[in-house]
């Protein structure tokens, strides 16, 4: 296949061969579209405000595991966000700026060691405008990035908007573009759809959660007084039993609506008190995080037996009395009082769900949002209360209705102290997750990684030497025997303990990566020293003799390790046939995760470093980078016909045109005349096949 330059350098061919390459070229048109990814669909719509008020609606719906980064990203984060370029404002004037309308996810990236924001699904984004002519028009384009688990891909979208009156022809550089005066609308109505797996999962684990706490010391022993509370008294069995579901409803309604209170007081604070993000203060402020570290220890002393929490007891009694009554208002008190007399071991699980739940859920300022916008928003805190009552409800109302169930249970023991002490090594755990949270939002350095990592070894530790009875706190009872159940859990928690013991020495524990810190504050990390002692590799080797001249862009830009090579096609090119080497294009970008995790990863090897640097010419071609280009150097694509100004959408379009891929990383093995001469290679950790795709493409240029 050979590759027409899109500066409009042609390779000379032959007659015969540029005709079978135009027959190419148009078959890979017809197929472009099925070939290059497009995660993003884009739709535009003008909405009137008033006579002269308008706003222009930009709507992207995002393929399923794809997501779209916001306008604005914490500096750390070197991911590229969404940007909105007017280039042509006719007859009208911008109001303020794009304000978002969607909700904004954020999680830590453990590569970038940063807080990313983003929107999954879909996003809606409004720009207000005031006409100010008989004729008005809007036309710019959108710049911005999408990323998976495999791969990122840099994009841009043009956009027109007329808004009053015809336009028949804006200059745009030297370049005359024509716009229709109407365009077609195809709207994604689920702006604000969430994900159902997502949901589903957390209110399993809360649904979980409410049956361990089951069989924990302040709830168990109260099932047979439950019991006989509804089966006595002159009551008939179906009176009974429906006592019985009002109290499990009950149950669920108590733990329930104050939750649901409690996320629309968040949502009407964030939009329209505090004009902030005020669910995600909650959720990385230090003051909340610090609080909720010392509620947990707290719990967790409780819970090793140092002392008792426990709520008036004229609170608890009034309640009892009330329970008296009968109909549901004795159910419900019933219910209450079961909730009162259980908080010291519901009183972690349930603030842990509230705080879980809440972390990540943003509002954005400024946003006039619904009713029903507010529910799809906030609704993963009431499914994980609603969740966890129904775990603790249901036992409850299933034995109120089969007594008979009873005699199955086992009977009260020293084995329910024991399930209280697991569930304070599990508070300790999480008092360390609160506290990682702010101290990488503060940048505090307290809980560095291996620091977090050594203190769950020591903790998880401890609760296996427990499980085994070498350890005793002051209410268990004594260990005769080891049970199979007890050696059975005691051997999970070990083997979890060895699986963390790596991790102190930089491996990524990609199962605990949500609950770790980042990998930029590990300090001994082997792998960072493997890959110092790799670029001391290029030390041995003279990576000068790879360039021919001063590179150019080489003030703007850097291969990693140390590598020498080119940022301009054209430039390397040139030097490929000087030195008589192949050619390895990286197609890369600035804000490529995956291209930084091949580096750090693949490259860093020392077979891999050592064949990249003697055996090819390295062009890194950077396609999201912004830098203007002089205007002797702008190009006209080749693919879409328009004008390239900036670096970054030169080589973008040199990539799709010529390889029909717009996905990064992407390496590329190339000799004198373009020709390709393996198939190139996408995102792939496996450092053998990375080798083996060099070797193969210097045999191949050898054999030339």
């Amino acid at each position: 296949m050979k590759i027409l330059i899109v500066s409009g350098l042609m390779l000379k061919l032959g007659l015969m061969k540029k005709l079978l390459l135009l027959f190419f070229i148009a078959i890979s048109v017809l197929n472009v579209n099925a070939q290059l990814l497009e995660p993003v669909v884009w739709n535009f719509k003008t909405e009137k405000i008033s006579d002269s008020e308008y706003e222009l609606v930009f709507e992207a719906s995002i393929q399923e595991s794809w997501h779209l980064y916001a306008q604005y990203l914490p500096p750390e984060n070197y991911s590229l966000p969404t940007k909105f370029i007017f280039d042509s404002l006719i007859g009208v004037e911008l109001i303020d700026t794009v304000v978002p309308y969607s909700k904004v996810y954020e999680e830590f990236e453990e590569l970038t060691g940063a807080v990313s924001r983003f929107y999954k699904n879909a996003a809606v984004f409004k720009q207000k405008v005031r006409v100010v002519a008989d004729v008005a028009y809007v036309q710019g384009a959108i710049d911005y990035m999408v990323c998976n688990d495999e791969q990122c891909v840099k994009l841009d979208k043009d956009f027109e908007f007329p808004i009053k009156g015809e336009v028949l022809a804006v200059e745009v550089g030297n370049a005359e573009t024509y716009y229709k005066s109407t365009i077609e609308l195809n709207v994604d109505k689920s702006i604000l759809e969430v994900s159902k797996q997502s949901m589903w999962l957390f209110f399993i684990i809360a649904f979980v959660g409410g049956l361990l706490t089951l069989v924990t010391p302040c709830v168990f022993p109260i099932i047979p007084m439950t019991v006989s509370f509804f089966m006595h008294g002159g009551k008939t069995k179906s009176k009974a039993k429906l006592q019985a579901m009002l109290y499990g409803l009950s149950i669920v309604l108590i733990y329930t609506v104050p939750i649901i209170v409690l996320t629309l007081l968040t949502a009407f604070l964030g939009s329209n008190i505090l004009e902030a993000d005020f669910a995600n203060t909650l959720s990385t402020g230090w003051f909340f995080n610090v609080l909720f570290t010392l509620i947990f220890i707290v719990f967790a002393a409780s819970f090793f037996g140092m002392f008792d929490i426990t709520l008036p007891s004229s609170m608890v009694n009034r309640a009892d009395r009330n329970a008296d009554k009968g109909g549901f208002t004795g159910a419900f008190f019933m219910a209450f009082t079961l909730v009162l007399v259980s908080f010291s071991c519901t009183g972690p699980i349930v603030g842990t769900i509230i705080v879980q739940s809440l972390t990540g859920l943003t509002v954005e300022a400024g946003i006039d949002y619904s009713f029903i916008d507010l529910l799809v928003q906030y609704g993963e805190p009431t499914v994980g209360m609603l969740g966890f009552s129904l775990g603790l409800a249901l036992p409850f109302t299933m034995f109120a209705i089969f007594p008979q169930w009873l005699k199955s249970l086992p009977k009260s023991g020293g084995w329910l102290n024991t399930v209280k002490v697991v569930l304070g090594f599990i508070e300790l755990a999480l008092a360390l997750k609160f506290l990682s949270v702010s101290d990488q939002a503060y940048h505090w350095g307290i809980l560095d990684r291996e620091v977090y990592i050594a203190a769950w070894i020591v903790i998880f530790g401890l609760l296996g030497l427990y499980l085994l009875g070498k350890i005793k706190f002051a209410h268990d009872s004594e260990v005769k025997y080891l049970s199979v159940p007890r050696l059975f859990v005691a051997s999970v928690v070990l083997v979890f303990v060895v699986y963390l013991i790596p991790g102190m020495f930089g491996a990524p524990l990609k199962a605990l990566s949500g609950y770790l810190p980042p990998m930029k504050s590990h300090d001994f990390d082997l792998k960072g020293i493997a890959r110092q002692n790799a670029a001391l590799i290029l030390e041995e080797i003279d990576s000068e003799s790879n360039i021919c001249e001063s590179p150019k862009y080489g003030d703007l830009f850097h291969l990693p390790h140390g590598i020498k090579g080119y940022f301009d096609y054209e430039q390397g090119l040139k030097c490929a046939k000087e030195l008589n080497k192949p050619i390895f294009i990286d197609f890369t970008g600035h804000g490529c995760v995956n291209c930084r995790e091949m580096e750090a990863n693949v490259w860093s090897e020392p077979q891999v470093l050592k064949r990249i640097t003697e055996d090819y010419v390295v062009i890194a071609l950077y396609v999201d980078d912004k830098t203007e280009l002089a205007e002797s150097e702008w190009v006209m694509s080749l693919h879409d016909n328009k004008i390239k100004k900036t670096i970054g959408k030169k080589w973008a379009d040199f990539q799709v045109y010529n390889f029909n891929k717009n996905a990064q990383p992407y390496y590329v093995l190339l000799d004198h005349n373009g020709e390709l001469l393996v198939q190139p290679k996408a995102y792939d950790l496996n450092v053998d096949s990375f080798i083996d795709f060099l070797d193969r493409g210097k045999v191949a240029f050898g054999e030339k």
